[in-house]
């Protein structure tokens, strides 16, 4: 037992921490604390808090309040844990009380423990090392997560805006390829008027540019943090050189634009501007939502259904009905809609439960916020190349339609007046006829001019 376990303390008392593991007594206490959802925290929210810690260290190192030596220690540990070295030693459960502080001192003691080693010392020798007096020097946890997350999103946020623009190119060249396509709109699941293939794939460019705006815009904000304001916000046990100095260092470690909250009491109980980005993700998440209901209809059939396009199969549809593909790809883009709305809910109660200087409820919020970024680009990436990419529109099943469709009455309105158009659509639904069969009949219009006045190429205005 002596071999494979350390005994470490705090004001609670002891607790047995296995040897080799990298996180002390904080950790495991939260660890068996918050046994909840079997998730872990988001691997880019713990870089972040570590890329801060070690802009932290910097700063005090060069202000003269860190001795270099375990500054260096701590600088490479830092380092390290950036290079994915200790990923296997954040434990947490994202589900967590304590605003965070888990999650703070699981790095704290994850890069003293570390630190340790390199100074050639055992873990658990705080007294050399302390992941509070030393890591977390001039921190507080109310200052340094919510600095983290922000660090986090807006180096997620690139990858998101790449899928979302290889989207945009992707319906661009189709609106192109099948710009001459018509088909017949359709207004509550009726058959409306026609309306090209170009003009129906133009419109997915335009609704997911419009969130991208948005949602860079909300983004954006996020450059603004807390860092230096530690527990409430009033800097105490910390100095305006050294939150300076740290967010210059954090600038040059992260390549962010980052700068301090011009109301650090503000920045460090509200979390307004998260709530602000995961509204826009669950607006652009809708939107991508409603597309994908338009695909999956367009495709159904492909014998009793529309069938207007025909979407690439990608796997056998069903265990007993042989030959079906179903479309699985914009039914994973509806599925990855609804749980970013369902975060985008968690995180509105959340912004609204703080009490008086923080929210201690902001941990499954800044799970939820990462958590929708990375689903949303994932799942952006997989509709566009298993998806869109080799969609194919079905050039004579979309001819057929239109050729029988009753909205082509529409186009008689100026011509014969409603009441008169409305006779002929009904005429030609309750005979199963064409809307020509019933104008050639009963000589409405003169023949010679029937397929010029029912050209859909003229109703579509191309």
């Amino acid at each position: 037992m002596i071999n494979k376990f350390r005994i470490e303390r705090d004001f609670l008392g002891e607790m047995m921490i296995p040897s080799d593991a990298y996180y002390g007594i904080q950790t495991l206490r939260a660890k068996e604390n918050f046994n909840i959802s079997g998730l872990r925290v988001n691997k880019n929210l713990m870089y972040a808090i570590t890329m801060v810690k070690k802009s932290a260290v910097f700063a005090n190192m060069e202000l003269g309040k860190l001795d270099a030596k375990i500054a260096e220690a701590i600088i490479k540990s830092c380092d390290e844990v950036l290079h994915g070295k200790f990923d296997d030693q954040f434990i947490l459960d994202p589900m967590q009380g304590g605003a965070g502080t888990s999650l703070n001192m699981n790095i704290n003691e994850v890069l003293a423990n570390r630190a340790l080693e390199l100074i050639g010392k055992e873990k658990g020798q705080y007294e050399f090392i302390s992941p509070n007096s030393h890591v977390n020097k001039e921190q507080s946890t109310n200052d340094v997560i919510p600095t983290a997350v922000h660090i986090a999103i807006l180096k997620m946020y690139p990858a998101l805006s790449d899928a979302i623009n290889k989207l945009i190119k992707s319906f661009e060249e189709k609106a192109v390829e099948y710009n001459d396509v018509i088909k017949i709109g359709r207004t509550q699941l009726q058959d409306a008027v026609p309306v090209s293939f170009g003009q129906i794939f133009t419109s997915y460019v335009t609704a997911p540019k419009r969130a991208s705006v948005f949602l860079k815009d909300t983004i954006e904000a996020l450059n603004e943090v807390s860092l230096g304001g530690t527990a409430v916000g009033t800097g105490i046990n910390s100095s305006v050189e050294y939150r300076q100095l740290a967010i210059k260092k954090l600038r040059e470690i992260t390549g962010l634009n980052l700068y301090s909250a011009t109301d650090l009491i503000d920045a460090t109980k509200n979390v307004d501007k998260i709530g602000r980005v995961s509204g826009e993700l669950t607006s652009l998440a809708l939107l991508l939502s409603k597309i994908c209901n338009d695909l999956r209809l367009m495709d159904s059939g492909p014998r009793t259904g529309l069938h207007e396009i025909i979407l690439p199969p990608r796997q056998p549809g069903s265990s007993i009905m042989p030959g079906k593909v179903n479309p699985v790809i914009p039914e994973v883009i509806n599925q990855i809609a609804f749980q970013v709305a369902g975060n985008d809910l968690t995180i509105t109660m959340v912004s609204e439960s703080g009490q008086f200087e923080l929210n201690a409820m902001v941990p499954i919020a800044y799970f939820n916020i990462l958590q929708s970024i990375e689903i949303l680009t994932n799942g952006i990436n997989t509709l566009t190349e298993l998806a869109i990419k080799d969609l194919k529109v079905n050039r004579k099943r979309c001819k057929e339609l239109v050729e029988n469709s009753l909205s082509l009455a529409t186009v008689l309105v100026p011509i014969l007046g409603y009441e008169k158009s409305s006779y002929v659509a009904k005429k030609a639904l309750d005979e199963n006829r064409s809307i020509k069969d019933i104008l050639i009949e009963e000589k409405i219009i003169d023949s010679s001019k029937i397929d010029e006045i029912l050209n859909p190429e003229k109703m579509i205005n191309l």
